[in-house]
């Protein structure tokens, strides 16, 4: 779905405003590993290196979670998102950013050039989720991880996927493309990365309960894609 301006500005004015929330306060269901989103994001996010891009970055939730030495790249399709990206990686100390405009189906930048890819509730909303995680392991160098916090399709014949697939078009429409039946961890499991930490849970939120986040790594001896 393509957004005119004025819903792209008012999406971004929307996601900056909710950037307010204390991710501490989103309890995770079912986690045994971590409580709370915030010390999930902690985790995931707190000791990376070097070269880091995330895909579709928004107004930069995920920036207060980053070491401020890294270099960071954020490729996001809304332009109305960049001064609130420039305005938290300032407040946050992160000096070495750099932003493109694009989408996860085509990343702009060179073959095995990057440490770290992160997506954080994207892969929802793209149009090809598969493409996308081909990009993902194009752009990533040999030992690079993928790193992800994704909702995903409830279960088939359960209450919550009835509720999904019923929802999904005003969905989509509300909420830039994203679809709350998408079966992503599927998709991911076919792309030939190596699994090292995965973690399935749920949230209060029936339509985007369920969850799957964690790490795959890009296999050394692997230069197919």
């Amino acid at each position: 779905m393509n957004l005119s301006p004025i819903q792209k500005r008012l999406f971004a004015w929307g996601m900056a405003k909710a950037n307010a929330a204390d991710d501490y306060e989103i309890k995770l269901i079912n986690c045994p590993e971590y409580k709370s989103l915030g010390e999930l994001k902690q985790a995931l996010l707190g000791n990376l290196q070097h070269k880091v891009l995330e895909i579709g970055p928004g107004a930069g939730a995920n920036l207060p979670y980053y070491p401020n030495n890294i270099h960071w790249i954020g490729v996001e399709p809304n332009v109305y998102m960049y001064p609130y990206l420039k305005r938290e990686a300032q407040q946050q100390g992160l000096l070495n950013i750099e932003l493109h405009q694009g989408t996860a189906e085509d990343l702009p930048v060179e073959d095995e050039s990057i440490d770290t890819v992160v997506s954080t509730h994207v892969l929802c909303s793209v149009n090809q989720v598969y493409r996308s995680l081909q990009e993902i392991k194009r752009i990533l160098k040999p030992g690079g991880d993928f790193i992800f916090i994704e909702h995903i399709a409830g279960e088939c014949g359960t209450w919550t996927r009835r509720i999904q697939d019923g929802i999904e078009p005003v969905w989509k429409t509300l909420f830039d493309n994203c679809h709350p039946n998408r079966k992503t961890g599927e998709i991911l499991q076919q792309i030939g990365l190596e699994t090292v930490n995965y973690y399935e849970f749920q949230l209060a939120f029936p339509i985007v309960s369920p969850h799957i986040a964690g790490i795959v790594r890009k296999k050394i001896n692997n230069r197919s894609f």
